[in-house]
C-alpha cells in the first residue's frame, strides 16, 4: 500500500504525538535494515533493532513484505510491544497505514466524494469491497447491478453511507453515485406513496433510535417504538443490516421528503386480545422488562406491559432479600386495568 505523505501535524491527530520515549503506543520513524524469520528488521534509534512481524507489516497481502517495506527506506511505525528481554521493540506498519486510510475515508465522506473500490466477496445481503486496505459492506439494495454472479474482482464506484472506525463499521452505496441524476425518479416514487401502504424494504442502517429501511430507492425511518409491541432495548435486538422486511407507511412529510414506517402495525394489537382475557383482580405471573425509579414494568400478557409501583418493588425486595432485574419472573395481582389508555397497575400477589 502506498502511504500518503502527511505532515507531522496532520499525523499527530491520527494516532499519538510523535516523541522519542519509545513506549508502547508511540509513533516512531525507522529505517528498514533487512528481513529475518521474525519479520522486518528496523532501526528506530534504540539500543537494538526493532522487529515488525509479517502480520503487522502490510495491509495488502497480495504485495510482498519486501515490496511493502523496502530495505533502505524510512517509514512510520507504531510501537505495539515494549522491549523484550533482548531490548527489542515490536512494531506495526499496518496499524499506521490503516490509521491513514480511515482518516482519508473520513475526509472523502465529509466531501461526499465518489471513490473506487474492488469487490472482494459476495456475502449475505450484499458484497464486501476493499478501499485503501479497509473492507466495507455494500447492501444489495445499494448495488446498481443486481446480478452479482461475476462481480467479485470488479471495480465499482461508491459513496460512503456510514463510517465508524471505532466499531470497524464501513457501509457504502454504489447506487448513491447515480442518485443525483435520479432525483426526478425519486420525486415520482415519493408522490406514489400513501399512509397505510405496506411495502417491502431492506435494512441499510441501524442507529440507537431506529433503523433506516430502503423501500425501493429511498430510505424510510423505522423508529424504535414502532419495531415491536414488546419492549425493545436496541434496534439491533430485532433487526440486522440487509434484513428484508415488510413495513407499513405511517407518516409522509412531503416538504422534507421523509417517510416514517412501522413494523409492529403488521402484527395483531396485543391489547385487543388482552382486553378479552384480563380483568381487575386477576393474579398473573409476569416477566420484568425494565426498571425505572418509579417502578418496574412487567409483561403480564404477550406484548402488554403493566406497572408495578416502586413502593411495591421495594417491599418485595426487602421481604425476599433480593434485587429485581429485567428477566425476573414475579407473581402479581391486577389492581387497575384501563385498556383504552393501555395502562395496567399491579400489586405484589400476597401468597
Amino acid at each position: 500500500m502506498v502511504t500518503k505523505a502527511y505532515t507531522d501535524d496532520e499525523f499527530e491527530s491520527l494516532i499519538t504525538q510523535y516523541d522519542y520515549k519509545f513506549q508502547k503506543g508511540d509513533l516512531v520513524k525507522g529505517l528498514v535494515c533487512g528481513y529475518d524469520s521474525d519479520g522486518v528488521i528496523v532501526d528506530i534509534g534504540a539500543k537494538t533493532s526493532a522487529c515488525v512481524p509479517e502480520r503487522e507489516a502490510r495491509v495488502d497481502t497480495s504485495v510482498s513484505v519486501e515490496d511493502t517495506l523496502k530495505k533502505g527506506e524510512v517509514y512510520e511505525f507504531l510501537i505495539i510491544k515494549e522491549e523484550d528481554e533482548d531490548g527489542r521493540f515490536m512494531l506495526s506498519h499496518k496499524k499506521v497505514a490503516m490509521a491513514y486510510a480511515w482518516k482519508e475515508l473520513e475526509e472523502l465522506k465529509e466531501k461526499d466524494e465518489t471513490i473506487e473500490g474492488t469487490v472482494v466477496a459476495i456475502v449475505k445481503g450484499g458484497v464486501l469491497v476493499e478501499i485503501k486496505g479497509v473492507r466495507g459492506f455494500v447492501p444489495s439494495s445499494h448495488l446498481r447491478a443486481k446480478d452479482t454472479e461475476n462481480i467479485v474482482g470488479q471495480k465499482i464506484e461508491l459513496k460512503i453511507l456510514s463510517l465508524d472506525p471505532a466499531q470497524n463499521n464501513f457501509i457504502l452505496s454504489n447506487k448513491k453515485v447515480y442518485s443525483d441524476s435520479q432525483e426526478e425518479t425519486k420525486e415520482n416514487m415519493f408522490s406514489n406513496l400513501e399512509v397505510g401502504q405496506v411495502v417491502k424494504g431492506e435494512v441499510v442502517r441501524i442507529t440507537d433510535f431506529g433503523a433506516f429501511i430502503d423501500i425501493g430507492g429511498m430510505d424510510g425511518l423505522l423508529p424504535l417504538s414502532q419495531m415491536s409491541w414488546r419492549w425493545v432495548d436496541h434496534p439491533s435486538d430485532v433487526l440486522k443490516i440487509a434484513d428484508t422486511i415488510n413495513v407499513e407507511i405511517i407518516g409522509i412529510d412531503h416538504d422534507k421528503q421523509r417517510v416514517s414506517l412501522s413494523l409492529k402495525n403488521l402484527e395483531a394489537d396485543p391489547w385487543i386480545e388482552a382486553k378479552k382475557q384480563i380483568k381487575e383482580g386477576d393474579k398473573v405471573e409476569g416477566t420484568i422488562t425494565r426498571i425505572k425509579h418509579f417502578g418496574a414494568f412487567v409483561e403480564v400478557f404477550a406484548g402488554v406491559e403493566a406497572l408495578l409501583p416502586n413502593n411495591e418493588v421495594v417491599e418485595y425486595q426487602n421481604k425476599n432479600g433480593c434485587i429485581l432485574a429485567p428477566g425476573d419472573k414475579i407473581k402479581t395481582t391486577i389492581i387497575k386495568f384501563n385498556p383504552d389508555d393501555r395502562r395496567i397497575s399491579l400489586s405484589i400477589d400476597a401468597e
